[in-house]
C-alpha cells in the first residue's frame, strides 16, 4: 500500500459495473419519445433518459446564466475599484478562505443527503447576494469582498451540480449524456452574458444581483425535481442512495491517498495558472485602454465601470457563443473520436499556441480573440472532460474530492499565479515576459495530462 491507493475506487467501479450493464441493456430498448429524439441531435439519449437529462440541462443553463450575470458585475466592480493587480491578489485570498470552507462542506455532506446538500447550499448563496445588494446600494465599496465571494460561489455551485450528475448517471450514461448537459451550461453562459451586457448600463451592477437571486431559487427547485425523476426511474436501490449521506472521509484525505485524483488536482492547478495568466494580460491591457479612452479622474469612476463592464459583456458573449457551438456540435464527436482521456490534450495545445502568439504580438484586440478561443474550449470541452474523469470514482470522490479540487485546487492556482504577478510586477515585467513564463507552465500541464491519460486507461480500459 503506497501513498496513492486506488483500490477503493476500483472496488467502487467494479461494484457499479453490474448496474452499468443493466442500465446499458435498458437503454438499448426501442421506443424513444419525441423529446429523446430531439435531444439526440446533441448526443445519444436512450429511452427513459430524456426528462431527467433535460431537467439537469435546464438546471445548468440557469445556474451558469446566473453566474455570468454575477461574473460581469464582479469584473466591473473589482477592476474599476482596484485594477488588475488587486484582482489577482483577491483571487489568492479565496484559497486561504477555502482551507476552512472545504472541510466544513465535507462535514455538512455527512449530515445531509445529496439533494438537500445542493438545495440548501444554493439558497444560502442566494441569501448572500441580498446582503451585497443592500451594501452596494448604501455606497459601500464591495469590489474585493464580492470578487472573493463570486469565486467561491462559482466553484462550489457548479462543481456540486456536476457531482450530482455523475452520481445520478452510470459511467456509460455519463459519457453519452454529459455533452448534452454541457450544452445547457454553455447556452446559459451565453444567455447570462447577453443579458448582463444589455442591463449593466441601465440597471447598474447591484440590481443585476437580484435577477441572479431569482435564478438561484429556480436552480434549487430544479435540483429537487431532477433527483426525484432520475431516482424514481432507478428503482428502490437508487432511492436509498438518494437518501444516504456521505462517509466521514474528507476531500483532502481522498486526494492524498489516490494517485488518479491527485493528478486531476495537479492538472486543475496548472490549468488555472495558465488561464489566469491570459486573464491578467487581458485585464491589464483593458485597464490601460479604459484609462486612455475614459480618463483616470476620480469623478470618472462610474464611467470606467460602465466601459469595462460593457467590454467584458461583449467578450463573454463571444466566448460563450463559441463555447456553445463547440459543446453542442463538437464535444460528443470529439468524445467518439478521441475518448475522454484523448480529449485531455486539446486545451493545452490551444493554450500553447495562444501564448506563443501573445509573446510575439501583445495587442488587446489580438489577445481578445485568442482568449475567446482558449476560454471557449475550456468552458465547453475541458469542463465536460473534467466532469467525466470522476465518473469511475466513489460517491465520496464525486462530491468531496471534486469540491476540494474545484475549490481549493483552483484557488491554489490563483495563489501561485498571484505570486508570479507579484514578482513580475516588482521586476517591472511586461505582458510578453508573463507570456513566456506561462509557456513553460503549459508544457508541464501537457506532461501531467499524459500521466493522467495513463492512469485513466489503467482505471477504465474499456472506455477510452
Amino acid at each position: 500500500m503506497g501513498a496513492f491507493d486506488t483500490k477503493p475506487d476500483r472496488v467502487a467501479y467494479a461494484t457499479s459495473s453490474v448496474t452499468n450493464a443493466a442500465s446499458i441493456g435498458a437503454d438499448l430498448q426501442p421506443g424513444k419519445n419525441l423529446l429523446e429524439r430531439f435531444l439526440s441531435v446533441v448526443c445519444d439519449v436512450r429511452p427513459g433518459e430524456g426528462p431527467g437529462a433535460l431537467i439537469l440541462t435546464i438546471n445548468l443553463f440557469t445556474l451558469l446564466g446566473a453566474y455570468y450575470l454575477l461574473k460581469i458585475v464582479r469584473e466591473s466592480l473589482i477592476l474599476a475599484e482596484g485594477g488588475a493587480e488587486v484582482k489577482a491578489y483577491s483571487s489568492a485570498a479565496q484559497a486561504i478562505i477555502l482551507l476552512g470552507v472545504v472541510p466544513l462542506y465535507g462535514w455538512i455532506g455527512t449530515q445531509l443527503n445529496r439533494n438537500r446538500l445542493l438545495r440548501w447550499s444554493t439558497l444560502f448563496f442566494a441569501s448572500n447576494l441580498l446582503i451585497f445588494y443592500f451594501a452596494g446600494q448604501a455606497g459601500a465599496r464591495i469590489g474585493v469582498v464580492y470578487y472573493i465571494w463570486v469565486g467561491i460561489f462559482n466553484v462550489f455551485t457548479v462543481a456540486q451540480l456536476w457531482a450530482f450528475a455523475t452520481d445520478l448517471f452510470s459511467l456509460e450514461q455519463g459519457k453519452r449524456l454529459f455533452p448534452l448537459l454541457g450544452s445547457g451550461a454553455s447556452a446559459g453562459a451565453v444567455a447570462g452574458a447577453w443579458i448582463a451586457g444589455r442591463l449593466i448600463k441601465p440597471l447598474g451592477p447591484y440590481k443585476i444581483m437580484l435577477i441572479a437571486v431569482a435564478a438561484l431559487c429556480i436552480c434549487a427547485a430544479l435540483t429537487r425535481l431532477a433527483g426525484y425523476i432520475i431516482t424514481k426511474r432507478g428503482g428502490e436501490l437508487e432511492k436509498k442512495k438518494d437518501q444516504a449521506t456521505l462517509s466521514s472521509e474528507g476531500g483532502f484525505e481522498l486526494l492524498m491517498r489516490d494517485r488518479y485524483l491527485m493528478l486531476i488536482a495537479i492538472l486543475t492547478v496548472l490549468l488555472n495558472i495558465v488561464s489566469l495568466s491570459g486573464d491578467f494580460i487581458f485585464g491589464k491591457l483593458l485597464v490601460d485602454q479604459t484609462n486612455h479612452v475614459v480618463g483616470t479622474g476620480a469623478s470618472l469612476m462610474k464611467a470606467r465601470k460602465a466601459y469595462i463592464g460593457f467590454y467584458y459583456a461583449s467578450y463573454y458573449e463571444w466566448t460563450n457563443a463559441v463555447s456553445l457551438i463547440i459543446q453542442t456540435f463538437l464535444v460528443s464527436r470529439i468524445y467518439k473520436r478521441f475518448g475522454v482521456r484523448g480529449s485531455l490534450f486539446v486545451l493545452p495545445v490551444i493554450s500553447l499556441a495562444t501564448f506563443v502568439t501573445i509573446l510575439a504580438n501583445p495587442i488587446l484586440q489580438v489577445v481578445r480573440v485568442l482568449k475567446i478561443a482558449e476560454n471557449s474550449t475550456n468552458y465547453s470541452l475541458q469542463n465536460t472532460v473534467r466532469a467525466a474523469l470522476l465518473l469511475p470514482t466513489s460517491r465520496e470522490a464525486k462530491y468531496k474530492a471534486k469540491a476540494a479540487i474545484e475549490t481549493f485546487c483552483v484557488r491554489l492556482g490563483d495563489v501561485l499565479q498571484a505570486g508570479v504577478i507579484f514578482i513580475g510586477t516588482s521586476l517591472h515585467f511586461g505582458v510578453q515576459a508573463f507570456a513566456g513564463m506561462t509557456l513553460a507552465i503549459t508544457l508541464l500541464w501537457l506532461f501531467v495530462a499524459f500521466k493522467l491519460y495513463q492512469e485513466h486507461k489503467q482505471k477504465v480500459p474499456e472506455f477510452h
